[in-house]
């Protein structure tokens, strides 16, 4: 899947081979809809494991990729779905623990 091309199904992966990039830890999940990617953390809490998330556009500037979390309005669409199916997914997470 190419970066701005429209997507109608999320597409959702676990981001093992990100951890070699960030030192160990890396997102449990990834959610993205065209350049729209949000990613599911699991931290530990006292009594359970619990998530957070963050929402990234890429874009690219010349031949480089970049990231960033402003949006723009035509953007908001991709970043709710995206937000919606990492809530659901972590919803569904907790309901299962």
């Amino acid at each position: 899947m190419a970066f701005g091309s429209t997507v109608n199904k999320p597409v959702t992966n676990s981001a093992s081979a990100e951890g070699a990039k960030t030192g160990g830890k890396a997102p449990v999940n990834k959610i993205k809809f065209g350049g729209i990617t949000v990613d599911v953390w699991e931290n530990q809490g006292e009594k359970a494991p619990f998530y957070t998330f963050t929402l990234q556009r890429s874009y690219k500037q010349g031949n480089d990729w970049k990231n960033t979390n402003s949006l723009r309005a035509q953007d908001l669409p991709k970043a709710i779905l995206a937000l919606q199916e990492a809530y659901k997914k972590s919803f569904t997470s907790e309901q299962d623990e």
